[in-house]
């Protein structure tokens, strides 16, 4: 064999070698992604000020088990769930619109199955007592043009001692007061903590039924600005630093 022969040799032995590990790479992503864990990113501020716009999280689809709707477009047809593990009041979970089975939604649990649930003047009620809410400080919005705002904020505890952050943007809204709903045997009554700004369980949303449910929001692993100042361009790296919300990196969500 002469020397070029052998360096072609070499050559081709490392090619195959570099695409067997790309494709090995690309089969362990696939089998995290169905089965463990799926990534996801905000667009809307409907769950402000505990998920921002520009968030990109990872969603555990171990938490609650598989339907369907764990896996990619649907292809594994079948009804109801295994390795089934019951939601927790306040989780923060990914759904499937139950309108169209298609669309992803995040919200989070406020009604499990069995419970009433109400606003009264901004409070919620479950199963008509109300939700502790105290008041702190305002949250800040930076619009994409760069003018500031300050909303009302403030601080739930749920029942089960899980406390988190909520926005009342508008004060006496339309969605302040609500009807009595009972959360039907199989299914959650889903809000999000951006009140008067989230399409959930009150309007169009309904109930969720439990095979709907994708999986729970754990841990933000990257995150970028949006806005006119420390906005992110994949495209332009000098905006890189300063763009990556580097504190909100690998934060457990909760």
């Amino acid at each position: 064999m002469s020397f070029s022969s052998s360096i072609k040799t070499m050559m081709a032995g490392s090619l195959w070698e570099t695409i067997k590990v790309i494709l090995q790479a690309l089969i362990l992503a696939t089998i995290v992604r169905i089965f463990f864990y799926q990534p996801f990113n905000i667009p809307s501020g409907s769950m402000k000020p505990t998920l921002l716009v520009g968030d990109y999280l990872f969603v555990s689809k171990l938490s609650y088990g598989y339907s369907r709707y764990s896996f990619p477009g649907g292809i594994v047809s079948f009804n109801g769930r295994f390795f089934s593990s019951m939601p927790k009041r306040g989780d923060i979970a990914v759904f499937k619109l139950p309108s169209d089975n298609s669309t992803d939604y995040i919200k989070r649990i406020i009604g499990l199955p069995g419970d009433t649930i109400q606003l009264r003047n901004g409070v919620v009620f479950i199963n008509d007592e109300a939700v502790h809410k105290k008041r702190v400080e305002d949250f800040e919005i930076l619009s994409k043009t760069g003018l500031r705002r300050y909303v009302s904020q403030y601080e739930e505890t749920l029942p089960n001692g899980l406390t988190y952050r909520v926005l009342d943007v508008e004060p006496y809204g339309s969605s302040d007061n609500t009807i009595v709903y009972k959360v039907p045997n199989g299914h959650y009554f889903m809000m999000g903590d951006n009140r008067d700004n989230s399409a959930d369980s009150r309007d169009h949303v309904g109930m969720v039924p439990y095979e709907n449910l994708v999986g729970r929001a754990d841990i933000i692993f990257f995150s970028v600005g949006t806005g006119v100042n420390g906005a992110f361009n994949i495209f332009l790296p000098w905006t890189w630093p300063t763009g990556t919300r580097w504190f909100r990196i690998l934060k457990i969500i909760g």
